[in-house]
């Protein structure tokens, strides 16, 4: 599987960055890959990373409290919070670095984003983009390994949905 099937495109002009990749997989299963974090944790951090959730509450108003955790144990934890939710077609959320209580890091880099669900004939397209502050926080994000590291969770993402009959048992 090429990770070249994940669409990375910086616009510097709005300071955003967009995200696009098609599944082959239906809607309701690539939703609930992004929405339930047993799931997320499959996929969401890239190897030899992993997500490990410390609590999700998947509605307007909640968040998703993880971190992500490194080959020795290392920790670096991530809020996502959720602004508005439209089931199987989108959720916007503010997504930011945090501590492990899920007090926001204010000196990383905080984005505004949507992630939008769409049936393909194929599968299931997915375009998250995100918005920043500044063209300097986009940078920030890219020098930390954004794309490299989106491209490899995108690829687990597919080979979790091919291989659903065991991953996605409750």
């Amino acid at each position: 599987m090429s990770s070249s099937k994940t669409q990375v495109t910086k616009n510097l002009n709005e300071k955003s960055i967009l995200v696009t990749r098609e599944f082959n997989a239906p809607l309701p299963d690539v939703w609930r890959a992004y929405t339930e974090s047993a799931l997320l944790d499959q996929w969401w951090g890239p190897a030899p990373w992993r997500a490990e959730t410390k609590s999700m509450n998947f509605t307007p108003g909640g968040f998703w409290l993880y971190a992500m955790v490194g080959p020795e144990n290392q920790k670096h934890w991530s809020k996502m919070s959720y602004m508005n939710i439209q089931h199987q077609h989108y959720f916007e959320a503010e997504d930011s670095f945090c501590d492990e209580e899920g007090s926001i890091n204010r000196e990383l880099p905080v984005s505004q984003g949507k992630s939008t669900f769409t049936e393909t004939a194929n599968g299931t397209k997915v375009e998250f983009k995100m918005i920043y502050p500044t063209e300097a926080d986009i940078q920030t994000i890219v020098d930390m390994g954004f794309e490299q590291g989106i491209s490899i969770c995108y690829d687990q993402l597919e080979e979790l949905l091919k291989n659903k009959a065991v991953s996605f048992q409750p």
